[in-house]
């Protein structure tokens, strides 16, 4: 912050900086206050932040998750995994129409535990994602619209 200081008889000039500096504090007030607000969620996903799986060494599981579009906009969304080879999801992604819900359904391998490691010790470092995002009107799905870019 500046510390405003006039030698200057003149108002205006004093007048000048300090609106000048009280804009500026005002304008880093509000974007501070922007980012401590919530994001606005396109999707309420349930459960909200993790899939549990039956253990069934050597099989493959599934898990079900309930995806909403909360917006007043249709939402294109897309599932990804960090183990595209042994999870996926039906559908693997879609387009909601404001208010609409869908179940899908979320599968995995489970492996079969190596060398003596138990249930316990065997933690799944697989991650999960849905992305969204705001399209306009009703529009055929193609996985495209999400398309991610790695530099």
């Amino acid at each position: 912050m500046a510390i405003i200081h006039s030698e200057s008889s003149s108002d205006n000039k004093f007048w000048g900086l300090f609106t000048q500096q009280l804009n500026q504090t005002s304008n880093s007030v509000s974007s501070v206050a922007r980012s401590l607000l919530p994001t606005r969620r396109r999707l309420r996903l349930d459960p909200s932040t993790k899939l549990y799986f039956p253990y069934e060494p050597g099989k493959q599981v599934r898990s079900a998750i309930r995806i909403k579009n909360t917006s007043k906009s249709h939402v294109a969304f897309k599932f990804q995994t960090t183990a595209p080879k042994s999870c996926f999801m039906r559908p693997p992604g879609g387009i909601l129409a404001p208010g609409e819900t869908i179940i899908a359904t979320v599968f995995k391998f489970v492996e079969l535990p190596e060398n003596n490691e138990t249930q316990k010790d065997q933690k799944s470092n697989v991650k999960f994602k849905i992305m969204s995002l705001k399209v306009k009107g009703e529009l055929d799905y193609v996985p495209e619209l999400l398309q991610t870019t790695h530099v």
